[in-house]
Parts: C-alpha cells; structure tokens; sequence
C-alpha cells in the first residue's frame, strides 16, 4: 500500500501555547478540515477510563476534537461500547457515571455522551466485513455505525494481549458490542499454572462469568464458562495465568483489525493517538502502573495503520523509565511493548490491518512545529 502521511507535535508548551492549542494545530494541520461535516453526525470514539485509573486521556483533550467538529458545522458525540468484563463501565448506566467521575461531561467537553450499544450492551448492528478471515460480520455498537463521520481519539499505552492500545485496539475492539468483544477474545482460554498460583483471589473477583473457583485452594479455569477476555492474565500478579493457546493473542489482533475494517469502512475518518502517561496496561484497568517511557507528543492521520505504526516506533525510540515495570523486565526484543509482554507481538495486528486494507504500515512523519 502506498505511504501514508502521519502528523506529530511534541509536547512541549510555552508562554503563548498550550497543550489544547497544539492538539487544534495538529489535526487542522493533518487535514481535519477537508472533511465535510456540515449536518453530520460524528462519533468521537474515545474511552473514558475504567473508576480507579488516572491514566486516561484528560477531557481537555476531546474537547478540541468536539470544538473543532462543530466549528466546522458538524454534531460531535463521544462514545465507547460496555466492557464484556466486571467493573464500571459493563452496561451503559454505570459506564456514563465511570464517564461522570472521570470529568467527561456535556460541559467540560462541549457534546453530549451516547454509550454506542445501549444499557445492556446489546444495542449492536452486523457489519459485513470485506476480506476479512476471522470475522464476516462484526457486532458494532449502533450509535458508532449511525454517525456520518467518525473519529478515534486514543490514549497510546501498553496492553498485556496486544502489546500496545493505539487506534486499531480503540477503534476494533472498543466499538465491538459485549457480544462482539466476546466474539473477538474467544480464540484461546486462560490456564492455571498452580505452583505459581498464591490463592489471592483477584481472578476471581475480576471474573464476570465465574469461570474460577479454588479446589484445593489453587484457581482453576472452568473453560465452558470463559469466554476467553484475559482479564485475570493483566491481574495476576504472580503470572500464574497464561494462554494455553500460543496464537490466542494473535488471533485477537487479527481480529481487531477485522472490526477496525467494519467501523472504519466506507465514510470519512480521522484519527489522533495521544503518548502519555504511558502505562504498561490498558486504561480498562481500576488501576494504573508508572508510565514505562516519558511522555512523546501527539500524533494524527486518516490511516489507523500507519498511525499506530508511528507511535510504536517513537515509543521505541525513548528510554525507559527507571523503576518501571519496563526496568525490571528481563527481556530484550528491541520492543519495549515486547519486553513488558513477552507473549504479544503488536505488528500481527498491524500486519493483518494493511493485509485486509484498512491502511498502510509504511508512513511519512510530518513535525508540525510549535
């Protein structure tokens, strides 16, 4: 596939800038503008970060994006899908009050908030998937396939099945119904390693399906109850649980890509992957570990692929943070997102993303000054 632009700013302010103000400069600068978003309704996909983690993007940050829709003459609403696992944001009563807690709000963003597949999470419509190998109909959140035009804002960080959480994890799995997110972690099922295992108890608690119990006060994974999301992979702290599957992480990238295709095809969109606060985990976590890296910049592209291709490679250009979980990693793949997770290996997904043509992984960084 061809080269795609992608655009960058540091994050560096000074006395007559501020971050907001360099965000505005760099998506009017990547070409948000030549959209036409007169009368239309568009969908700011971003996550509004599970009660209890601080790592999620400010709501500053989807204000611009919301301003700038409207400046232009558009309806902006942001929006995510239900989790499929416990916690804050499983149906979309408790997920606008995650949302409410957070700061995400009508006022401090300048558009409402519409949670794309309903209180119960099954709100969804088929969407066929063109060349796909997985998926033939992805389960997208309704109010994400309603809109006209529809926009990624991601909060670039680690992620422990995927590697990292750009635009493609955003945009795939974060629009995927509850039904869809099962659909896409279902390739492979957790194990228990039980001279590891310390009975703690937190895969349980994390659980919402009961698949874990404790004969012999060791977790055990009842498999026809998993549906496969490894959440009590990223809360295992002792690593006693692993995927018995060796490609399960791989298919779900696969995957992702495959619902990224569904979301993304056939009408305008743009897309913004902020590096900060780079936690070695997703946001869906009640928690957030120190960043590994220090903060990049701000990045923006029509092309998901190549934008999340040029923020791994930046992420891989930093040093690490001493005392981070990246520091006290033992491997050395040349990755830093590999080194955190050994199992993952991220270009899988971004591979399979240009394979189907969602965009290319081949880019051309554009520096937008201050």
């Amino acid at each position: 596939m061809p080269t795609s632009k992608v655009y960058w700013c540091d994050m560096r302010t000074h006395n007559s800038i501020s971050l907001p103000a360099k965000l505005k400069r760099l998506i009017k600068a990547a070409g948000i503008e030549t959209i036409d978003f007169k009368e239309k309704f568009t969908a700011i996909k971003l996550h509004f970060g599970e009660p209890g983690n601080l790592a999620f993007l400010r709501p500053n940050f989807a204000k611009v994006i919301a301003d700038t829709v409207k400046e232009q003459g558009g309806k902006p609403f942001l929006t995510d899908c239900n989790t499929l696992y416990v916690g804050g944001r499983r149906n979309g009563l408790d997920h606008l009050d995650a949302a409410a807690e957070n700061g995400f709000s009508p006022l401090s963003c300048g558009c409402n908030i519409v949670i794309a597949d309903g209180i119960k999470g099954t709100d969804d419509i088929a969407v066929p998937v063109k060349g796909g190998e997985y998926i033939t109909e992805a389960k997208i959140g309704r109010a994400i396939m309603d809109a006209d035009i529809f926009i990624s804002l991601s909060h670039f960080k680690g992620h422990e099945n995927t590697g990292f959480g750009g635009a493609i994890k955003n945009i795939g799995m974060g629009c995927g119904s509850r039904a869809g997110k099962m659909e896409q972690h279902n390739g492979g099922k957790p194990q228990v390693q039980r001279e590891s295992c310390i009975s703690c108890g937190r895969c349980a608690r994390i659980c919402a399906h009961g698949a874990v119990s404790f004969p012999e006060k060791k977790a055990l994974i009842d498999h026809d109850k998993c549906v496969g999301c490894g959440r009590c992979v990223g809360v295992c702290n002792d690593d006693a649980i692993h995927y018995v599957v060796p490609t399960a992480n791989d298919d779900l990238c696969r995957k992702m890509a495959e619902y990224t295709k569904a979301v993304v095809d056939g009408r305008p969109c743009f897309h913004v992957n902020i590096i900060m606060d780079v936690s070695p985990c997703c946001d869906c976590h009640g928690e957030n570990d120190m960043p590994i890296i220090p903060n990049v910049g701000m990045f923006a592209s029509f092309d998901p692929v190549a934008l999340d291709v040029a923020c791994a490679d930046a992420c891989n250009r930093q040093p690490l943070i001493r005392g981070s979980v990246l520091d006290e990693a033992e491997h050395s793949h040349g990755d830093h997102f590999c080194d955190v997770f050994p199992e993952t290996n991220w270009k899988v997904m971004t591979e399979h993303a240009e394979k189907i043509g969602v965009g290319s992984c081949s880019y051309e960084l554009i520096r937008v000054e201050k």
